[in-house]
């Protein structure tokens, strides 16, 4: 029996030493895929291949850029499967390449081109300060929280409201299949956004009506007028550490949680609890980080938060022990998606919950 930790490639330690070494460079040197995936995202490259393969002189032409420096990026790229280069020196589109495309049905191109932006970049790179002082870097270095430099900066605030709205569109579908609204009527999304989920949840659940609940300056984008939904909804400028509308049937967070530390997650959970029914149920979606060594999206979204936001990803009993803290009780999980698990929560009746 090895001793190894579930999840250890124990295979790994004994491979060639050149081999360790090659392997430890890549993932030294991990940014720089990072840097030509947001290049090829900002330029647009994957708009250009939809309807056929292209040289990069013809791409640069296109885009506006420099052919020979662009052709040694994408190549670049064609290494880990973003791109195909054929014989006669054309690039294809790959399934990889295809969520690039900004008419894709699950887009990411808004997604990879704001993670591409200073913020996001600066903080990354001062991650060893925030580690050695337990802070997070991108108020170090700004001296606010994030989300006040997103209402603050209009242009940037508009580009990460359009690129968290890219990335719940990919997801959406996901949820509002997975979850049962069959016994409800009505439903709040908090902090929902521009309401991709709650659009999505509607259309599958025809009896439903909703609420979007965000700050002013992001429901104003809501994604909720088309006409199959027509007098089923309303988006609601509001604070959801302060009150929500009371009495739905459900309220979802999706994606909230893993932004905030306990203390501000409590809060929001109070919140929640204080407008619920009895009856109500509560659908709180965020990646789960798993036991053992291997790679998983909560592992990564937790790096992101420490950077940038003074959140954190969280186990399953760790978010648990959050829901029971405000006076819930854990019913049920679902795990339509390594990003998005779903635990379902009802109202403790019993639970005596603090200020």
């Amino acid at each position: 029996m090895t001793g190894a930790h579930p999840g250890t490639d124990v295979a790994r330690t004994a491979s060639d030493p050149s081999q360790v070494t090659g392997d430890l460079l890549e993932l030294a040197l991990g940014y720089v895929y990072s840097a030509a995936l947001h290049s090829a995202a900002r330029f647009g490259i994957a708009d250009h291949l939809t309807d056929r393969p292209r040289t990069a002189g013809e791409l640069a032409e296109a885009v506006g850029a420099h052919a020979p420096h662009l052709y040694r990026m994408l190549r670049f790229l064609a290494t880990k499967g973003v791109f195909r280069e054929d014989e006669t020196g054309r690039f294809h589109l790959t399934p990889l390449a295809e969520p690039l495309r900004t008419d894709a049905e699950r887009s990411l191109r808004d997604y990879i081109k704001v993670r591409g932006e200073a913020p996001f970049w600066e903080s990354a790179g001062h991650l060893h300060e925030g580690v050695r002082t337990g802070t997070t870097a991108f108020e170090a270095l700004h001296g606010i929280p994030f989300y006040d430099h997103v209402a603050a900066d209009r242009e940037f605030g508009t580009a990460f409201n359009s690129s968290m709205a890219a990335f719940s569109e990919a997801l959406s579908n996901d949820i509002a299949e997975a979850c049962d609204f069959s016994g409800a009527r009505s439903v709040v999304d908090v902090g929902g956004g521009r309401g991709g989920l709650l659009r999505s949840v509607l259309r599958h659940n025809p009896q439903l009506t909703g609420v979007l609940v965000d700050l002013e300056n992001v429901v104003a984008g809501h994604v909720l007028d088309t006409s199959e939904l027509k007098g089923r909804w309303r988006a609601e400028a509001g604070d959801f550490f302060v009150s929500l509308p009371s009495g739905a049937d459900v309220y979802l967070l999706k994606h909230v949680l893993a932004s905030w530390p306990d203390e501000q997650c409590l809060r929001i959970l109070r919140t929640c609890r204080a407008a619920m029914p009895e009856h109500g149920r509560l659908l709180v979606v965020n990646a789960m980080i798993p036991d053992g060594n291997e790679p998983h999206p909560g592992k990564t979204v937790d790096m992101l938060m420490m950077t940038v936001l003074n959140g954190r990803s969280r186990t399953r009993a760790e978010y648990e022990a959050l829901l029971a803290a405000a006076g819930f009780e854990v019913t049920g999980l679902l795990e339509p998606s390594p990003h998005a698990s779903v635990l379902e929560a009802a109202v403790d009746r019993g639970a005596v919950v603090g200020g």
